[in-house]
């Protein structure tokens, strides 16, 4: 449904996106994962041609983005909220709804069919007459999204959709997104990984402008289940522990944050025995000492840091 080439942007010799590929199959939906700056904004906005990359192709429905003959058909495919949602704030939910169904093309003797499908599939009923400067952060999300909905289209896509919203507000926008991912293709971005975990089929982890992993939470989060962590707290850090701690088979990485060490080993051994004995020797006072198998967070850190 969604095809990606070797996709590029650059403004000036800065590459926001760098060759980027991947294939989206109807009712997927899929987490565009990366820190802030890796170019998932960038890459949403391409495929909802507010920009025009600088190289590469994008095909939906086997019609060419970048051909002007097929651009409107294929914006009537697509939803979209950006991160910051474009909100009239004097107008109530439902006047907003109109107007943006209007702009849509939806045609008058539908409109109000359509609008009120959106707002009982968004949880909006309650606040159609309520003027959207007064709605709390979470419901003017929803009012972002039904939006994106109004005109039914086979597409949705969200720009970061949870920034900003309290927990209970992002668990709420979390499965209203699981909702629309019943009937619907959906790609959203995110720098959170529990929101993507949470809501997504399919992740892509984008660093610097390059897709770096893509597959499922499960599978990402099994590449990782070779190794575990153990971390250590300790009063003083003495001179001679990273070298001897290096020293002990089945360690594979050392890294000092402070009084706090991080150690990655393989899962043949449990060297906590061996790692508080060193500590001991050394005289740095061993305040803590946990273990824990790598997870998906673990991943996204190793491939973005």
């Amino acid at each position: 449904m969604i095809k990606v080439e070797n996709l590029a942007k650059k403004y000036g010799e800065l590459a926001a996106l760098d060759g980027v590929s991947f294939e989206m199959q109807e009712g997927e939906v899929i987490g565009i994962l990366g820190p802030n700056g890796a170019g998932k904004t960038t890459l949403l906005r391409i495929l909802v041609m507010f920009l025009e990359p600088t190289s590469g192709k994008v095909e939906i429905d086997n019609l060419d983005l970048g051909n002007p003959l097929y651009q409107q058909d294929i914006k009537s495919k697509i939803g979209y909220l950006p991160e910051n949602a474009p909100l009239y704030e004097d107008m109530t939910v439902w006047e907003y709804l109109s107007f943006t169904g209007k702009m849509q093309g939806i045609k008058k003797n539908n409109l109000s069919e359509k609008i009120l499908n959106v707002l009982e599939k968004c949880g909006l009923k309650d606040k159609q007459n309520t003027e959207i400067s007064i709605l709390s952060k979470g419901y003017r999300q929803r009012v972002g999204i039904a939006q994106a909905l109004i005109h039914d289209p086979r597409i949705v896509i969200l720009d970061e959709p949870t920034t900003g919203l309290d927990p209970n507000q992002r668990i709420e926008i979390r499965d209203l997104i699981k909702e629309i991912g019943k009937s619907k293709t959906v790609i959203l971005s995110s720098h959170v990984l529990s929101e993507v975990q949470a809501t997504c089929s399919r992740i892509l982890i984008i660093n610097k402008g390059k897709i770096v992993a893509d597959d499922t939470p499960e599978k990402l989060e099994n590449k990782n289940r070779s190794q575990s962590m153990i971390n250590a707290e300790v009063e003083e850090l003495g001179a001679n522990i990273v070298p001897r701690l290096k020293l002990i088979e089945g360690i594979r990485e050392v890294e000092i944050n402070g009084n706090r060490i991080t150690i990655t080993t393989t899962l043949e051994f449990d060297l906590r025995k061996d790692i508080a004995k060193i500590i001991v020797e050394e005289n740095s006072g061993l305040l803590e000492l946990t273990g824990q198998q790598a997870n998906l967070e673990d991943v996204f850190i190793e491939l973005t840091k």
